[in-house]
């Protein structure tokens, strides 16, 4: 087990399956252009083997399977088939919706029984805006399918000033009335909104100012979440819960226990950190050839990790998954 000096490890991995998405968030993207699959992704073959390795050398536990939008990806038949069979404690899928509907039998089948799926608005013209793509009553649909399926859901909301910020509590009825856990995810300064800081300001909204929203309709208290989680989680009694992923205001990064592989074959140990170590090469060789490589790769991941707080990085995030 490769641990650092302030006792943290892998324990999360998040692969993302292929960078194409059919969305172009303003997030995510600044030119409104939408996502294509990298020419040198990795197979699914070779993605089963990176995940099979991890397990054995960073002892992984839990997978969220990311994009892109991993829906998108043909890969994905044969990708869930083969890495539910590694033993893991869960596998989960990150996901804007869109074609909920069509891959939910899959989903099912391959035993996936929790979805993340991201949305920032109940608006049509919102959703248009920021999204840049998609249809929003096609995603609302999936939603009532999965959650009638009995999977268990958390929407993801990116509050923006000026764009959905009178969204937060329509979005939060919304998910109590569903039995949905709603994660508001602060801003955070990457790709091109670590370059340009101003546009992150403008845009961003903390976690003191939602609650203090929240506050005006709903009396809640904070509630027990595990020691590695990213959001600060809250109760309203007798109603559900909400949770805040604030990496600017409360930073999480002491406890962090995230790895992230991306559709190329490259480890990315922290987003805050340009550094990356490239596997692809590995997943081709035996067992006994690999894992030493991999380990020392891992010790540098880990190292990569930021000892306080995020800072920004300028990776896309869609490249590599939320």
């Amino acid at each position: 087990m490769i641990v650092d000096r302030q006792g943290r490890r892998f324990r999360n991995l998040r692969i993302s399956l292929t960078a194409a998405c059919n969305y172009a968030c303003t997030y995510c993207v600044p030119d409104g252009k939408r996502l294509v699959a990298a020419q040198d992704e990795l197979s699914a073959e070779a993605m089963v083997r990176g995940v099979a390795y991890l397990i054995e050398a960073a002892g992984i536990e839990r997978l969220r399977i990311t994009g892109g939008e991993p829906l998108v990806s043909p890969k994905l038949d044969v990708f869930l088939r083969e890495v539910g069979r590694l033993g893991l404690a869960e596998i989960s899928l990150t996901t804007n919706g869109q074609l909920l509907s069509r891959k939910l039998p899959l989903l099912l089948e391959s035993g996936i029984r929790r979805l993340n799926v991201s949305l920032d608005t109940l608006d049509t013209n919102a959703f248009r805006v920021i999204a840049r793509g998609g249809d929003l009553a096609s995603v609302l649909a999936g939603l009532e399918e999965a959650r009638a399926a009995g999977l268990k859901i958390k929407l993801n909301m990116v509050p923006l000033r000026g764009q959905n910020l009178n969204q937060v509590l329509p979005l939060l009825d919304y998910c109590l009335e569903r039995g949905f856990e709603l994660r508001f995810i602060e801003l955070m300064r990457m790709g091109h909104l670590a370059r340009d800081g101003n546009s992150f300001l403008q845009q961003f909204v903390g976690m003191p100012e939602l609650l203090s929203m929240i506050g005006e309709r709903y009396s809640f208290a904070q509630a027990d979440a595990p020691l590695d989680a990213t959001a600060l989680r809250y109760e309203i009694p007798q109603q559900g819960f909400f949770g805040v992923i604030a990496n600017e205001s409360v930073p999480f990064c002491r406890t962090c226990s995230r790895l992230r592989l991306s559709s190329t074959g490259w480890l990315h140990g922290c987003l805050s950190s340009s550094n990356r170590h490239y596997v692809g090469d590995l997943l081709d060789k035996p067992r006994h050839q690999a894992l030493p490589a991999l380990q020392r790769l891992l010790v540098k991941a880990l190292g990569d990790k930021q000892d306080v707080a995020f800072s920004g990085g300028v990776t896309v995030m869609k490249i590599i998954g939320g």
